[in-house]
């Protein structure tokens, strides 16, 4: 296997109102290149400070994180962004589409940050990315015409419109009732078989199961890293609940 990322000693700390609160403890992680990984644990554990650093949406205190080569556990805010914007997919549980933008647009913004591209070039990434999460009849929607489901699907073509190193899921089923919930997790499958490297936040132990491979925490620690051999996985045709 070919490493994605690597963490090698990393740990954030947190100083609010002079008082230090250690969120994550000296982790070591290797994340290789198609593997779909899920990370549980307690609420508070954390889990969304991992995900956050790995997304660079932070820097750690200390330790260093590796992407591919290049060491980025020290960049500036707008040297991460710009890794961020090419190499990254972000789905969110609470889809974070804007309103006043239609789907396609939405799905849009992250390639208003590359340079280099035909409005062709664009027009074709989109449609590809919304066919492929079955959203294309939608793509002149406004969010609020859109169901839960619907809204994370388009939230998981803008994570891939920029063809990213790696997708990050902080609870991507939370929002959603059990048919969508299901119907999401499906489309996660289906994106790793397809050789997406795929890391997603979840308290769903079942959800949890999806994944190749099984992470959990407890007080900032990783305290279990654990092929799964008991993978759940349901590669069939993506049926979408209405609501």
């Amino acid at each position: 296997m070919t490493a994605l990322i690597t963490l090698n000693n990393i740990s954030k700390t947190f100083l609010t109102e002079e008082i230090e609160t250690r969120a994550l403890n000296n982790i070591n992680l290797v994340i290789n290149k198609g593997e779909y990984i899920s990370l549980s644990g307690q609420s508070g554990c954390g889990k969304s400070t991992l995900l956050s650093l790995l997304g660079l949406l932070d820097s750690p205190s200390a330790g260093h994180y590796h992407l591919g080569e290049a060491d980025v556990s020290s960049l500036t805010r707008n040297q991460r962004a710009k890794i961020r914007s090419e190499q990254i997919g972000f789905v969110f549980q609470s889809f974070n589409l804007i309103s006043d933008l239609t789907v396609f647009e939405n799905v849009m913004l992250p390639l208003t940050y590359q340079s280099g591209l035909s409005k062709a070039e664009i027009v074709e990434k989109v449609e590809s990315v919304l066919a492929k999460v079955d959203m294309a009849h939608r793509k002149s929607h406004y969010p609020s015409q859109l169901s839960g489901g619907q809204q994370q699907r388009v939230a998981v073509a803008r994570a891939l419109v920029n063809d990213p190193a790696i997708i990050l899921a902080d609870e991507p089923t939370g929002n959603l009732d059990s048919k969508n919930a299901e119907a999401v997790l499906q489309l996660f499958d289906q994106l790793h078989q397809e050789g997406a490297t795929i890391c997603m936040v979840t308290h769903d132990a079942a959800s949890a199961k999806r994944a190749s491979r099984c992470l959990e925490m407890f007080d900032g620690q990783l305290i279990k890293d654990n092929i799964n051999h008991d993978r759940q996985t349901i590669l069939k045709p993506v049926v979408l609940a209405a609501g």
